[in-house]
């Protein structure tokens, strides 16, 4: 796709559900990312994008997933199947270890901590839409996990309300490599406005003004 040029003031940072559970060798969704994370360079990928959109002034928003609390989803008329796997493994559960920030992307003074969303998408039910807008930001960088899930409905309904969608290939994770085969190079080019990699990225913000 065509590369993208970034102007700071209007370009925000989606950095969606960077927790224990899903990062970090222990937590509970781990094992299941571990082989394509580790082969994308998930992690230093992330930190490098978030450490560069801080450096050059690029409004960094943690877009989480709503920690899990007993009671959650039992007394839903449709929990979906990602909700109900939740419910069973108490992913993300508040309170708990895997339901912590990984201490590498962790919000930082400045950045912007949206509400918790309920299932894929950053933005339903939550006031993401306002943060970004009261922000200025016209273009949004989606990164974090899962790629055909969180980051697939956020990018898409970033599409929906109007903003320009970048999505980063090895930003981002799956628990198989046909998964994030279909995120990026099937399902992302119907939605985005640039699919790129954390090295063009870099190279974008750092021409950015």
């Amino acid at each position: 796709m065509t590369s993208t040029s970034y102007e700071l003031s209007r370009t925000g940072v989606l950095l969606v559900d960077p927790y224990n559970d899903f990062l970090s060798e222990g937590g509970k969704i781990w094992p299941r990312l571990k082989e394509v994370a580790q082969r994308v360079g998930l992690l230093d990928n992330l930190r490098a994008v978030v450490a560069a959109a801080r450096a050059a002034g690029i409004q960094v928003f943690v877009v989480p997933h709503r920690q899990w609390q007993p009671g959650d989803y039992d007394d839903w008329n449709h929990p979906n199947p990602t909700q109900r796997g939740i419910q069973e493994r108490h992913t993300f559960a508040r309170g708990s270890w895997g339901g912590d920030w990984h201490p590498d992307l962790a919000p930082q003074d400045g950045d912007v901590v949206a509400k918790e969303h309920w299932a894929q998408s950053g933005f339903a039910n939550t006031d993401l839409d306002l943060m970004l807008r009261q922000h200025g930001i016209t273009h949004v960088i989606v990164i974090g996990l899962l790629a055909n899930t969180c980051i697939e409905s956020t990018g898409r309904y970033a599409m929906e309300l109007g903003y320009h969608v970048t999505l980063v290939r090895d930003a981002t994770a799956a628990f198989t490599a046909e998964m994030l085969h279909a995120a990026h190079e099937l399902n992302g080019p119907t939605y985005a406005h640039a699919i790129t990699t954390t090295a063009d990225l870099l190279t974008a913000i750092r021409s950015a003004r």
